[in-house]
């Protein structure tokens, strides 16, 4: 299980989330490459050295956090947090001690928990960069944390191809009975049953030709200036961030002008209390969307970072995705959010 994903999660908090993001990573690198929870000790073994041994292996660690992550407590009323044998506070305590690559998941508009909240052994995830996915962008958020997940597990490749002949297969004439010959009528008919099939097959390529040969064309007339595809219609304009600008280096603003291969895509994001202009980059047509490529300062320890923002247009402005990756010592980690942006200055 070294290059595997290990999945935390509170069966109260997140169980479903939990379970559905198993199956999608399930299918994405396999299922030997994707353990959820320390569920299947067996009895009798110590549950901390299990704990210990199964997230030391693992490549990078996903704790799903839900609404009531933090705060749920136990029959006793004692936050689980708190107690010494809950196995989400020794997972995670356990991973970020062996310094495994650990990715906070937010389900259910969940946020990150404060440190004061966290025990002592816990108090740094709070800053470990999160990533959210919403009920409603379930696929597309997926999709992105599979992609970051790549730095750290490979995919499964189908290695086991279908086998098809080479060569048309025949099976051997049968041999008549001894002393007797084969009827006459049998050789009479096979031309007659070749025939049919040659005529079938004329018969059907001309219905194909018919049907899918392409409608003329008429010749273009010089003399009529070309028309112009607006490839990026709804795109152009000033556009900001709705809401709070949250982190010190969050995108703020995108300036986007041009359209098709000219089309230019000018991003700020925020330095504490002024803008940082991330520079101008080529935007790119893919599908609703227009694709543009930074790389901002990085922040802290980071080495490297670079920024893939992708938008398209919603009603009251454009809907944008900035999937972030890292490099610091410890390794590479990426996270992702979605926000909103709307027509301004």
């Amino acid at each position: 299980m070294a290059d595997a994903i290990f999945i935390s999660y509170r069966r109260d908090d997140s169980e479903g989330e939990a379970g559905r993001l198993f199956d999608d990573l399930t299918r994405a690198f396999g299922s030997d490459a994707v353990f959820m929870d320390v569920a299947g000790i067996k009895p009798g073994v110590d549950f901390r050295k299990a704990i210990e041994d199964n997230v030391a292996s693992c490549g990078v660690f996903l704790a799903v956090v839900g609404p009531t992550w933090a705060t749920i407590a136990n029959s006793d009323g004692q936050r689980r947090l708190e107690d010494p044998n809950d196995f989400v506070a020794l997972e995670i305590a356990s991973a970020l001690k062996r310094e495994v690559p650990v990715i906070p998941v937010l389900v259910h508009d969940a946020k990150m928990p404060a440190a004061d909240l966290l025990p002592e052994s816990l108090k740094s995830f709070a800053f470990h960069n999160s990533v959210e996915i919403s009920h409603a962008r379930w696929n597309s958020d997926v999709a992105l944390l599979i992609e970051a997940l790549k730095a750290y597990v490979t995919p499964k490749t189908n290695s086991e191809a279908p086998i098809h002949a080479t060569v048309p297969v025949q099976l051997p004439a049968a041999h008549p009975p001894s002393g007797s010959a084969l009827p006459a009528e049998v050789k009479s008919k096979l031309p007659m049953f070749v025939g049919i099939a040659v005529a079938a097959v004329l018969v059907i390529s001309a219905i194909v030709y018919f049907a899918t040969r392409p409608k003329s064309v008429p010749t273009p007339d010089p003399n009529q200036p070309d028309v112009a595809v607006p490839s990026a219609a709804g795109f152009d304009g000033t556009w900001v961030r709705t809401g709070s600008l949250g982190d010190a280096d969050a995108l703020g603003k995108l300036i986007i002008a041009g359209s098709g291969p000219t089309m230019t895509v000018h991003a700020f994001g925020r330095c504490q209390t002024a803008s940082c202009d991330w520079g101008v980059q080529p935007g790119t047509i893919s599908g609703p969307n227009v694709v543009a490529t930074y790389s901002p300062p990085p922040n802290g320890d980071d080495t490297s970072r670079t920024a893939v923002v992708t938008a398209h247009p919603v009603a009251g402005g454009l809907d944008v995705v900035i999937q972030n990756s890292f490099q610091n010592p410890a390794g590479p980690r990426a996270n992702h959010s979605h926000q909103l942006f709307a027509s301004g200055q």
